[in-house]
């Protein structure tokens, strides 16, 4: 193949690939939004082309309009989820107005019936129900806002309620393990490990990449080796677990995905605090456990966040704070050999390390968000989160508690949002910033670790941690989502200008087929079917669904 042909197929694939994206509204690529569009018609079921279709967010007075197509059709992409108030107005006709709820992740179906009248009527409100998602093939189950806040876990880890969706298993709140039986809090799906899935939060992706791995491991930057909570339950507004047929722009995960957009603040202060207590008093044995007496156990969990407005109408805070304070006991049981059995040990005096010492487990989890509508057309928005946790344990049994490990957590996560829209365009920019480091030292340090074997079995250990580590996973991400909804056809409009035209071309009145306006030339091809002056075959349509996108290029129909 020669050079120019080569240039020529690049060029092609290119203008290919950047029609597919701008004329795919069916696809929209927002992680961590949802959209609401359908169909504007008067009471006969015609289209009505211009009509005026507002979203207004009552909380914060926040609203997108858009224009209908010639075929009636309109979309609202890039909606942060919430309750809005949806009307659709015309000159000459009385207005309608809808209540609906967005999800995240969800396109919801809205059509409307204007009436005609020659006066302006008062819209009324209808609370609408929730739309059926069917623009999507992806297998997902949305949490909401209510069920946060009103299905209790003990924990309160925002994890927790994933196990909602089908085919999800949560990783189990133990109370007190010994020193190797760790679990770490994290969720799996299906036959997989946890380190086949992925969180994103706004569309930041919380991926380890460092000390997690596959299978087993932790899919969560923090999770791998934590009892705690990923991100704060009181700074998430809701979240979509998708556990099958999820898009490629959800990278790194290959059995679920969780999506989950913050709260925002509001042209009204609300807030919150919480504050939970739970001891070994109020856990009971399982049928399995040893019958004895209980280890000690203390839980505290406390919260507060706050959000308003800074600037009516324009600027809005939200922060939120969470603790999560543990309290827990190993037995250190070391065997005491005889004395004078081994003299060398006699010095070592094994007796003063055994004992009941305490497990401490602290966090802090810090969320702050500002929000600003810079006008009708666009808005943005900035939110940081830092996680700090440390948690002293791997001891207990043969282990003393100078070796017991303090396993420091961090993890920071920064998300820049900017989203602008003008009639059928969208575009939605972010710029993330995640660190996360874990830390594992000696929580004594400064003392020479010392093995001991015992006969048919191993070990006595003393001394400090003897393998301080510090693993650190930084990344910059970097993302433009632009969407175009402005080609839209049904098939039954398609069908309709297949019949108007085969009606003209039986009159004489075409010298050549129409294709949506467009003359096709002799020997080209409409949906692989090839099409010839003179002659068109109406019992062979182009093969189009419904709700797909059709475009032209070089006389051809793009699906």
């Amino acid at each position: 193949m020669s050079g120019g042909s080569f240039g020529q197929l690049g060029r092609w694939l290119f203008l290919s690939l950047a029609f597919v994206v701008i004329t795919a509204p069916a696809a929209f690529s927002q992680t961590s939004t949802g959209s609401i569009r359908g169909y504007v018609t008067d009471s006969s079921g015609r289209p009505i082309a211009g009509a005026r279709v507002i979203a207004v967010n009552p909380l914060t007075s926040a609203q997108r309009e858009v224009a209908t197509q010639s075929n009636g059709f309109y979309a609202l992409l890039g909606l942060v989820p919430a309750e809005y108030d949806v009307t659709a107005r015309q000159i000459g006709m009385a207005p309608q107005k809808l209540r609906v709820r967005v999800l995240i992740g969800e396109v919801y179906p809205l059509d409307f019936k204007l009436g005609a009248t020659a006066i302006q009527l008062e819209a009324v409100t209808i609370a609408a129900a929730r739309g059926v998602e069917t623009r999507t093939s992806e297998v997902a189950t949305n949490v909401s806002q209510q069920q946060i806040e009103r299905l209790p876990t003990s924990s309160r880890n925002f994890l927790d309620l994933a196990a909602l969706a089908p085919g999800i298993t949560v990783a189990e709140d133990r109370v007190n393990m010994g020193a190797g039986q760790f679990t770490p809090r994290n969720f799996s799906s299906g036959g997989s490990g946890p380190g086949e899935v992925n969180v994103f939060i706004d569309g930041a992706s919380l991926k380890n990449d460092l000390t997690g791995g596959e299978g087993s491991g932790s899919g969560v930057a923090g999770q791998d080796a934590s009892r705690g909570n990923p991100f704060p339950r009181n700074a998430v507004q809701e979240y979509r677990v998708i556990t099958q047929n999820f898009k490629a722009e959800y990278q790194k995960a290959s059995s679920a995905i969780i999506t989950a957009t913050t709260k925002s603040g509001s042209n009204a202060w609300h807030g919150n605090a919480f504050f939970g207590y739970q001891n070994k008093d109020l856990v009971a044995l399982d049928t399995f456990a040893f019958k004895g007496a209980k280890p000690d156990y203390s839980r505290y969990l406390a919260g507060l966040s706050a959000g308003g407005p800074l600037m009516k109408d324009r600027l809005f805070f939200f922060g939120s704070y969470e603790g999560n304070y543990q309290n827990r006991a190993q037995d250190v049981t070391i065997p005491v050999p005889i004395a004078g059995a081994f003299p060398a040990l006699d010095t070592v005096q094994f007796a003063k390390y055994n004992g009941n010492f305490p497990s401490r487990f602290r966090e802090t989890l810090l969320f702050g968000k500002l929000t600003y509508a810079i006008n009708d057309r666009s808005s943005a928005e900035l939110s940081i989160n830092n996680r700090h946790e440390t948690d002293v344990r791997d001891f207990g049994g043969n282990l003393s508690a100078q070796s017991a490990t303090n396993y420091k957590n961090d993890v920071t996560l920064g998300t820049l949002k900017h989203t602008y829209s003008t009639g059928p365009w969208l575009n939605e920019a972010a710029v993330t910033y995640t660190r996360f480091e874990r830390n594992p030292t000696a929580n004594t340090a400064d003392i020479v670790h010392r093995w001991y074997a015992l006969p048919g079995g191993c070990c006595i250990e003393i001394g400090s941690y003897p393998s301080p580590q510090d693993f650190t996973q930084k990344r910059i991400g970097l993302r433009d989502d632009l969407t175009y909804t402005g080609w839209h056809r049904r098939w039954g409009e398609l069908q309709s200008d297949l019949h108007r035209e085969r009606e003209l071309r039986l009159s004489g009145a075409l010298s050549a087929p129409l294709v949506h306006g467009q003359s096709l030339l002799e020997g080209q091809q409409c949906a692989g079917r090839r099409v010839h002056p003179g002659r068109l075959e109406p019992d062979s349509p182009p093969h189009v669904q419904p709700g797909n996108s059709v475009g032209l290029r070089d006389a051809h129909v793009q699906l």
